[in-house]
């Protein structure tokens, strides 16, 4: 990697088209890294002074800490300059922009050296980036794989639990590079509307970019203003991908295709779709999860995912697709498949007597919900279902109304309960939530969400037959967004391993 100095990096920023001023001797400045985060600051930093909460005890911090120089906005110049008048600077009329082609400059450019595969869509990038990684390790061994998303990041030199589902440019850029210099075999991102839509994203070189779906959702004051500033969000994508990979079956496929000129190449996937690049037919679904045939080219291979539905069969296409693209064969593609575990996504936990099941999935909105619970009830056709879930506070209010109904069509009871409440009452959004199910529908408002699986449970060992406890909404997590903060919770998976456990101890297995 080069070494960079601070005027690089102006000469970088300028470049893109973005107005920078440099205050102080940036020639003589090496800078190595960046960062957003005083606490996380390593020394050769350029530190960015960004964000509506920051406070110029940041800046003495990471100073404090090693950064070299620091990149500002205008409004903050002159208030900045008065708190470290020695330290060289970079002042810009684009923060956001500036921060991410600051970073590729600092980091050296790592997707240059590195299969970079990003994902979009509403629902599936998840468990789809999941899959990805597991057909490279069939491919390349365990840990040659990174991976950013909603669960965790691992760049080859270590794995924590995710804050956001696409990091800011220098937590991002600093991840490509560990990668890079790990010499790990590829880096698969799921790549959020939030990203795409302030830059966090800007300048990486994709070597795929990939487009699942479209639905509606994040549509609220801190998110986007409308539809059309989602879907055009997300559809950013393509402008910094080699290759586009579609899935034919999204809704608006035409206007995804039409954006997806925008790659140099373009490669289809979709079910029961003989006219795209690749496809899957002959679909057996089971309590067990679902096969399918695998068209790959010319090449068959019948693969058996360890979950249900046919949205998984779609994101293990875009998998395969991707794969194929990195010239992964047939075999590994199907044997990574088969072994693909997504945290709190599809997550069963079964009886030994097979009368209780519990699904943890982190499906949140309406279009999660269908492709879920309709799969659901059409596996588990005489099983007792109950669903346990909430809506989250200060956004996506259409939430508090999809939820609910979509459930009511496929689920025989529901217990709202709290989910993220964050700024608001609980108690309220429950109680919208009720407004929108059918007069009549059996349901219970539980705010504890503890005590609402544990309720659920009850139910459950109340009924005689099989009983089927969906568990939703929140996946892997381990807290909920209140007033106060996030505020430690026992997680999903947590509550479902109690469950089945609670159970097998009052029924215990047949000795024969």
């Amino acid at each position: 990697m080069e070494n960079m100095t601070l005027s690089d990096i102006a000469a970088a920023v300028q470049v893109a088209g973005i107005g920078v001023s440099v205050v102080g001797a940036a020639e003589s400045v090496a800078v190595t890294g960046t960062s957003c985060d005083s606490r996380t600051t390593r020394p050769g930093d350029l530190f960015v002074c960004k964000g509506a909460a920051f406070r110029p005890a940041f800046l003495a911090g990471a100073l404090e800490r090693g950064a070299v120089a620091y990149l500002c906005d205008e409004t903050r110049a002159a208030e900045l300059a008065s708190v470290a008048p020695a330290t060289p600077a970079l002042v810009v009329d684009d923060l956001r922009r500036a921060m991410a082609v600051a970073s590729a400059a600092a980091f050296g450019h790592p997707d240059r050296d590195l299969p970079v595969i990003g994902i979009t869509g509403t629902k599936g990038k998840t468990t789809a980036a999941y899959m990805l990684r597991s057909i490279v390790e069939a491919a390349h061994g365990d840990g040659s794989c990174g991976i950013m998303g909603t669960v965790e990041t691992y760049d080859g030199t270590g794995r924590a639990a995710s804050n956001n589902t696409t990091p800011e440019p220098p937590d991002l850029w600093r991840h490509l590079a560990n990668a890079r210099d790990a010499h790990l075999a590829a880096m698969v991102m799921e790549v959020s509307s939030q990203a795409l839509k302030y830059d966090r994203t800007l300048g990486v070189g994709l070597t795929a970019g990939c487009f699942l779906n479209i639905g509606l959702d994040h549509i609220s004051p801190v998110e986007h203003a409308d539809f059309e500033d989602y879907f055009t969000s997300k559809l950013r994508i393509f402008s910094q991908a080699d290759t586009a990979v579609v899935n034919l079956d999204t809704d608006h496929a035409d206007r995804v295709l039409t954006a997806a000129d925008a790659s140099a190449s373009t490669v289809t996937f979709g079910v029961n779709r003989p006219e795209a690049d690749v496809f899957a037919d002959e679909l057996s679904p089971s309590e067990e999860g679902i096969a399918f045939t695998l068209h790959l080219g010319a090449g068959r291979r019948r693969v058996q995912l360890p979950f249900p539905g046919e949205f998984s069969v779609s994101d293990a296409l875009c998998a395969a697709a991707c794969a194929q693209l990195m010239n992964i064969d047939a075999d590994k593609i199907a044997e990574g498949l088969a072994a693909t575990h997504v945290p709190g996504r599809m997550e069963f936990y079964r009886s030994a007597d097979r009368r209780l099941t519990v699904v943890v999935d982190y499906a949140h909105n309406g279009f999660a919900f269908e492709s879920l619970l309709s799969t659901v009830a059409g596996t588990f056709g005489d099983a007792q279902t109950i669903a346990v879930f909430g809506a989250v506070g200060g956004k996506a209010r259409e939430r508090r109304y999809e939820l609910p109904e979509v459930a009511a069509r496929y689920v025989d009871r529901i217990i709202l309960t709290s989910d993220d409440p964050w700024t608001e009452d609980p108690a309220d959004i429950c109680r919208e939530m009720e407004g929108a199910l059918p007069e009549g529908f059996p349901h219970e408002v539980v705010l504890d969400r503890e005590a609402a699986a544990k309720r659920a449970f009850e139910l459950a060992e109340a009924t005689p037959g099989r009983s089927v406890v969906l568990l939703l909404a929140k996946g892997h997590e381990a807290y909920q967004l209140t007033k106060d903060g996030f505020v430690p919770c026992v997680s999903d998976r947590e509550l479902a391993r109690r469950g089945v456990a609670a159970h097998d101890l009052a029924h215990p297995a047949d000795p024969r």
